[in-house]
């Protein structure tokens, strides 16, 4: 079982290379984020042509996230009942028949300070309370999504430059540590505690794929029944240098 989770910033201007990586990469889960589509212009069809039954929860213009998968999708579960909020950034579902997944975008937040910061931590304690809810029941679980938090000086290409900064401030690290600490292993920094340059998402401006300029804010969190069967995990970081990429690269995991 493969699984992959990856921010396509739209999934529309995206989809050429969406299908071409779900042709080359063969994964069995695809948790999707920022589609920036409303759930019914999602378009389907071409992601039932290659092979995949999805489940959306869509936006007009920004946000979204979905589940694609090979297999059946049951119990699918659109918002967090946690937190009270009309952006469509959660949903959830059981696939494979053994692997409850959840897609999630946590908003970026602006700037340190700012309403939409304040926004982002309380999405936070919202997202740790449907968490934790979800790990009683000692379930085979994986949360993979853009979580907008570089978790250490380590997933950055110059720590130094963001400081203190949106992606990177010490509260927004501890809210993402909140959530591990429930029970969750960050499984490509688990895999790879000391590799440095692993990075996710790069700025459009500037060159900042090709000098590898990145940050790593996009994750994959597994409980501990899931982290038994991994592996093998890693980013597709090719995805970035095709023909208009999006500025995020998949991340994945295999399960045995």
């Amino acid at each position: 079982m493969k699984i992959a989770t990856w921010n396509v910033n739209s999934i529309k201007a995206r989809l050429p290379r969406v299908c071409e990586w779900l042709e080359s990469e063969q994964p069995d889960v695809v948790l999707l984020q920022e589609l920036k589509c409303q759930t019914e212009a999602f378009p389907y069809e071409a992601i039932e042509d290659a092979g995949y039954q999805a489940a959306v929860f869509g936006q007009k213009t920004y946000n979204g996230v979905a589940i694609l998968a090979r297999g059946g999708i049951e119990d699918v579960t659109c918002g967090n009942p946690y937190f009270e909020d009309h952006q469509a950034r959660v949903i959830e579902a059981v696939v494979g028949g053994q692997y409850r997944v959840i897609s999630v975008y946590v908003p970026n937040g602006e700037a340190v300070g700012t309403e939409k910061y304040t926004y982002k931590l309380a999405f936070f304690e919202g997202f740790a309370k449907l968490l934790e809810d979800r790990l009683r029941f000692g379930e085979k679980l994986i949360v993979g999504g853009d979580f907008n938090v570089a978790p250490a000086d380590l997933d950055v290409y110059n720590p130094e430059t963001w400081r203190g900064r949106i992606l990177c401030s010490t509260p927004e690290r501890l809210a993402l540590r909140s959530l591990i600490n429930l029970g969750l292993t960050d499984v490509l920094r688990a895999q790879n505690p000391l590799t440095e340059g692993l990075y996710t998402w790069w700025d459009y401006r500037s060159g900042g794929f090709p000098q590898n300029h990145g940050l790593r804010i996009d994750h994959l969190l597994l409980s501990a029944k899931a982290m038994d069967a991994v592996s093998d995990t890693g980013i597709d970081r090719e995805t970035r240098g095709c023909e208009r990429p999006s500025d995020h690269a998949p991340v994945w995991v295999s399960l045995g």
